[in-house]
């Protein structure tokens, strides 16, 4: 450690705080001073990977502590506003803060009131947007598609894993699958189309997953697929296809965005560890440019650093958004996803949600 050293206090450790970790390990000028956990099992988990932070008991005793930088704020989707705001009250340091941001409407006009007045950057953690194939698929989306009209995107995945008590099996925890899970995806959206949602139509459900879970005696009621159809003030539309029951595909996200000279394409696998040993190497992220005139599909390979693929299940994006906040935290950048961003995406994700209940369109 140097004077220069930035010191991160940890508000939740499972399994994404812990890819937090590990990615903050592999920063040379960043170390974690301060966790709470208040699972015992993961705090002790936490340890292994940051043994030299201090483990304390509350919010509060970590708020407490005597030389803190920035926060990292990872714990379950339904604690987020709650903790946000005492920290806002207590000690208002730069902040990474894990998507969604929030879970209910209703949280929304806190987080305004808390957006004029805080006075240190805010994060809100989009991984997505820090995959190398996403980034490269973003650069050129213009330039590839001449004006990009339709972007379509499918996610087809794992199941939700097991998290602590199963808190990610419920609605009520977790502000609904396509909050929870497809926030990053409106993320996007939002992003490549550099426009707001005029309008939002859905179909999904809970076909599969977890029908036959038992949690303190209830079934989980958490969704597993989708269709989301988005509508943009700029005139452009957007697409998500999930499904959460599908990991035996070689690519786990497939971008797709069209325009009147081309189109392109991000093919992004899932988590090396989930790979079959038996198939070889997992697959390396590819971009397809595919010109209209002359026709040639060009296909280039986007390989991830393998210590970034070992430090985390999202193509080193974690590593790669932790690198640019420290430039915020330092004063030298502006946070990149802002408190705007995030709302906007968990606001798409619920209309989402309402659509699919519904089967009525909800307009913005």
């Amino acid at each position: 450690m140097t004077q220069d050293t930035i010191r991160y206090g940890v508000i939740g450790c499972g399994m994404m705080g812990q890819e937090h970790l590990r990615n903050i390990a592999l920063l040379p000028e960043a170390e974690v001073a301060a966790i709470f956990e208040p699972n015992a099992a993961m705090a002790q988990a936490a340890r292994a990977i940051a043994p030299g932070a201090a483990l304390v008991g509350s919010v509060a005793e970590l708020l407490a502590a005597e030389r803190l930088d920035c926060l990292l704020i990872a714990s379950p989707n339904h604690v987020h506003v709650a903790q946000l705001l005492e920290v806002a009250r207590t000690r208002p340091l730069p902040l990474l803060i894990e998507k969604p941001l929030y879970t209910d409407a209703g949280d929304e006009a806190a987080l305004r009131r808390l957006q004029a007045g805080y006075p240190a950057p805010i994060w809100v953690a989009m991984e997505y947007r820090y995959m190398p194939p996403v980034v490269a698929f973003l650069e050129q989306c213009e330039a590839a598609t001449g004006g990009l009209k339709m972007l379509s995107i499918r996610e087809h995945r794992f199941p939700f894993l097991n998290k602590v008590g199963g808190w990610n099996r419920f609605n009520r925890n977790t502000g609904g699958t396509l909050v929870e899970k497809c926030c990053h995806f409106f993320d996007l959206m939002r992003l490549a189309l550099k426009s707001d949602p005029v309008r939002v139509t859905a179909s999904a459900g809970q076909e599969v997953n977890h029908r036959d879970e038992r949690l303190d005696d209830e079934t989980p009621d958490i969704w597993d697929s989708a269709y989301v159809i988005v509508d943009f003030a700029s005139g452009a539309r957007a697409m998500l296809e999930l499904c959460m029951f599908a990991e035996g595909a070689r690519w786990q996200e497939e971008l797709s965005a069209t325009g009147p000279t081309g189109k392109i394409e991000a093919l992004v696998p899932g988590p090396g560890r989930f790979w079959p040993a038996r198939l070889g190497p997992p697959p390396v992220p590819q971009v397809i440019v595919s010109p209209r005139d002359p026709k040639g599909p060009r296909v280039v390979e986007i390989p991830v650093d393998p210590a970034l693929l070992e430090a985390g299940d999202h193509n080193g994006s974690t590593f790669y958004q932790h690198r640019r906040f420290l430039d915020a935290v330092r004063g030298q950048a502006r946070p990149e996803v802002t408190l705007e961003d995030g709302m906007w995406a968990v606001r798409m994700g619920l209309a989402a949600q309402q659509a699919a209940l519904t089967g009525e369109s909800v307009r913005f």
